[in-house]
């Protein structure tokens, strides 16, 4: 871990950006593209150390995986060709890598191990690993099936029709890879919508599929054909520049080339009700992802409610909306937030403890906080517990502290922007 004292003397933020390539985009092009025939080409790729996970495991299945900066090339015979692995697959910290392998080990044929770092081995496996065991999948690991290592025998599997019990992209991808190699067809049902990319990314490799009011349906058995993916970049990482341009004294920042997919664009709802000064200039030449030129200027901000079928949409991006609330002036609430829990760490009780130090009035309930503002706050030391997102939280927040403030592990922030800190002293005036 490397401690980082951040102190920015409350500075405006002035200038454009270009944000680095969406992680959930950048995972499913490397996926999408061992499982296909042929050559896919990537631009845009994130070089973030979650995606480089992704690829670390495709290559030790024998995929011909070749990075040149943004751009990736992927070559594959189809999942076929695999080899198996004669190492564990390590995922790192990265719960989509994990929870999506597992969809697309099970009906590979190949046996292999998978395991991540310490908070990989306390998140929630069994969501993804009932459903596939019913569809005749081969996995075995600790406490049945609950935590990581986790052992998958690549089987023969069965297309099942599955009612979503929560709003999960990872739990949803996941069936959804283990679809195209079950036998009939998979259908997966969900009550609210959850980001979207993977069914996007299965009609650019070529399946057919319906998608019909919530319930996703197409036969097992379809071959890939290798594309070219351009990843947008990533609206979770834009979050945290435009909360910064909306609380930052004479700001105005520019940011291009973001993904404004309607299954993610939560956070731009949202600060739109809380009253940003922002403008969206939506791009005309993109393939599967809609982008936009987005604007940010400083903002007047009024408390509000974030609950209901919102929540999926923008649920990565609530510790730095919980730092937008202590600026606004009202009271604002988010419920309805309990997956929070089950993150990289436990996300309402981090933001909650963290935001305190800094003098913030905000409140932990059982599914969310309420945030009263606007509250001047102050510097002091933070714990990121390894979540990138809480590092870049409190990282935006020491841009208008009085006084400084120290994580404790800034490294962690790597994991999905990099070039974070770079950008900030780039727009910093």
């Amino acid at each position: 871990m490397s401690e980082k004292v951040l102190q920015y003397h409350k500075p405006s933020l002035q200038g454009h950006l270009t944000i680095p390539g969406d992680k959930s985009v950048s995972h499913r092009s490397v996926m999408f593209g061992a499982i296909a025939t042929g050559k896919t080409t990537v631009d845009g790729f994130l070089l973030g150390e979650d995606c480089l996970s992704t690829i670390d495991c495709f290559r030790k299945l024998g995929v011909k995986i070749d990075v040149d900066g943004t751009n990736v090339t992927i070559e594959s015979a189809g999942m076929e060709a695999w080899q198996e692995p004669s190492e564990v697959l390590y995922t790192g910290n990265s719960g989509t890598t994990t929870r999506l392998m597992l969809g697309i080990l099970a009906g590979s044929n190949v046996h292999s191990v998978i395991t991540g770092d310490a908070s990989i081995g306390k998140r929630p496996m069994r969501r993804v690993i009932d459903p596939l065991r019913q569809m005749g999948a081969h996995i075995t690991g600790r406490a049945d099936g609950q935590y990581t290592p986790l052992a998958i025998q690549g089987t023969t599997l069965q297309a099942i029709d599955y009612q979503m019990p929560v709003a999960s992209a990872q739990v949803k991808s996941a069936i959804l890879l283990a679809g195209l190699r079950a036998q009939g067809t998979t259908v997966v049902r969900e009550t609210e919508i959850s980001r979207d990319h993977t069914e996007r990314m299965l009609r650019q490799f070529g399946a057919q599929l319906t998608v019909e009011e919530g319930v996703i349906s197409f036969e097992g058995g379809q071959t890939l054909l290798g594309t070219h993916v351009s990843v947008p970049g990533d609206i979770s990482s834009a979050a945290f520049f435009l909360v910064a341009g909306a609380i930052c004294q004479d700001s105005k920042v520019v940011l291009e080339n973001v993904g404004i997919n309607p299954t993610r664009d939560g956070v731009i709802e949202v600060l739109r009700n809380m009253g940003a000064s922002m403008t969206v200039v939506p791009n005309e030449d993109d393939q599967s992802e809609p982008t936009a030129t987005i604007t940010i200027e400083t903002s007047t901000l009024k408390g509000t409610i974030i609950e209901g079928d919102i929540i999926p949409r923008l649920i990565d991006e609530i510790p730095i909306l919980a730092l937008l609330a202590t600026q606004a002036h009202g009271t604002t609430i988010i419920k309805d937030a309990e997956e929070l829990k089950v993150k990289e760490t436990d996300r309402i009780t981090a933001v909650v403890d963290e935001l305190q130090k800094l003098g913030a009035r905000i409140e932990a309930t059982e599914d969310g906080m309420v945030i009263e503002g606007p509250t001047p706050l102050q510097g002091a030391s933070l714990k990121t517990y390894g979540d990138h997102r809480i590092g870049m939280m409190g990282a935006v927040a020491a841009l208008i502290t009085n006084g400084a403030v120290t994580l404790d592990d800034a490294e962690c922030i790597a994991v999905s922007y990099p070039s974070f800190f770079e950008h900030v002293e780039a727009v910093k005036k």
